[in-house]
């Protein structure tokens, strides 16, 4: 793989950022030679990371090259990707900025089928939040240990808690149940479309902190007809659990 740190100028940040891009190390051809652009996986962080924690915790790298599979990861700071009530339009740098900057810049693909979206954490929320508000966008997602009951989470403006202030200063209180902010709500929504859906894989660690919030979600989409591959097994809220799925993350997705 090429491991490329990109820096550029945001326009919906108003300030330069940063994003992380691996690409194979073999191109891709089509029958009469000509290169082809990559499939391309979008990448996204928890809380406390940042655009490299990826490529420094994992070898998403390497599983990526054996797919010859391109890997986007940005910067999107604590926004719990959305554009903040109190600070950045990073739901708008996510969704707008950083796919068109990133096929400018490399050689990939802008098919839907080429197209995937993954993230850990509070990139689990972000990862299901982009694909089902934009399904038409995406063949598949994955949400690993994802903070994925967002909407019901007590939003407060003080305290000690860090995690609670930035939730408070993404969203300024508001009543995220039934909005495109809420994960549940857009899963009932994909359902009842007509046409393609994205196909869908969901773990959690048992002994995770936030499992509680990954079996609401398999009670709904139980429910449903979402074709959603779930994994529920031992592991904690780690890297060493994060390593071992985005593996098999990558390795199920429909890659052509």
């Amino acid at each position: 793989m090429a491991r490329m740190t990109c820096e550029f100028f945001s326009e919906a940040l108003t300030k330069q950022t940063t994003m992380m891009v691996v690409l194979p190390d073999k191109p891709l051809k089509n029958e009469d030679g000509t290169i082809k652009p990559y499939p391309t996986l979008y990448l996204l962080h928890g809380f406390s990371d940042d655009h490299s924690m990826w490529t420094r915790q994992t070898s998403v790298e390497r599983y990526a090259n054996e797919r010859g599979l391109a890997v986007v990861m940005p910067d999107v700071d604590h926004s719990f990707y959305t554009d903040m009530r109190y600070g950045k339009k990073y739901w708008t740098f996510l969704t707008e900025e950083v796919p068109n900057k990133a096929r400018f810049f490399f050689p990939l693909s802008d098919r839907r089928e080429d197209n995937f979206v993954a993230g850990l954490s509070m990139g689990g929320y972000g990862a299901f939040k982009w694909l089902l508000n934009q399904p038409d966008q995406f063949a598949a997602g994955a949400s690993l240990s994802g903070v994925l009951d967002l909407a019901n989470h007590e939003q407060v403006d003080q305290g000690d808690n860090p995690k609670n202030q930035s939730v408070f200063n993404a969203f300024g209180g508001e009543n995220l149940v039934g909005t495109s902010h809420d994960i549940f709500h857009l899963a009932k929504q994909v359902d009842q479309l007509a046409g393609l859906k994205p196909k869908l894989y969901h773990a959690c660690g048992t002994e995770d902190f936030l499992f509680d919030h990954n079996v609401r979600f398999k009670e709904l989409t139980d429910t449903l007809s979402l074709d959603i591959e779930t994994i529920f097994d031992p592991g904690e809220h780690e890297w060493g659990y994060w390593d071992h799925h985005i593996k098999q993350v990558i390795n199920w997705l429909p890659i052509q």
